[in-house]
């Protein structure tokens, strides 16, 4: 039997990593609405405190260097929420073929990583007994990629052993006779 071509490859295991997300995208829109109009009236309420003081008459008040406070927490939580929505952004996808396991890894930025190592001699490790610090990695001779690190320990434990039900299954093929 003559090698497979690309059109006929058999795919044993595509895998589309992504970070749990606590709030969908209507979700995240509704909370930066609230966020921003928290913004809007924390700026409102600064410049109608400020308004006796410019307005001709009146001596400093004390109370003065709180004003610059108006709105900050508001803003913290918006700066905080935009954080967390770029990291859901990261990305890993494996692919295990007969021939290659191919490792796709996009960062938050949009920066892409990407490896592809043969599935003859790739091993996948994950530590046991599980912990936090348990990572998934794919290995080959002394290279290792880690993969999943925002994944919980049994999605780690779960894809471990898909990844390794593939590499044997691709192994099988390549070595049918």
């Amino acid at each position: 039997m003559g090698r497979m071509t690309e059109q006929t490859r058999i795919i044993y295991l595509d895998a589309v990593l992504t970070p749990n997300r606590s709030l969908s995208p209507r979700g995240y829109r509704l909370v930066t609405g609230l966020i921003k109009a928290g913004i809007v009236f924390s700026v409102l309420m600064l410049v109608s405190a400020l308004l006796p003081l410019f307005s001709g008459g009146g001596a400093l008040s004390p109370s003065l260097p709180i004003f610059g406070f108006f709105g900050l927490d508001v803003a913290a939580l918006w700066v905080a929420l935009r954080y967390i929505q770029r990291q859901g952004q990261e990305e890993t996808r494996v692919v295990i073929t007969a021939d290659t396991v191919d490792l796709t890894h996009v960062k938050p930025g949009g920066t892409t990583k990407s490896a592809s190592l043969p599935a003859a001699f790739a091993r996948v490790e994950l530590d046991e007994p599980l912990t936090p610090q348990s990572w998934l990695r794919v290995e080959h001779g002394t290279t290792a990629y880690v993969i999943g690190r925002f994944l919980t320990m049994d999605e780690r434990k779960s894809l471990a052993e898909a990844m390794r039900a593939a590499l044997q299954s691709a192994r099988n093929e390549r070595y049918a006779t």
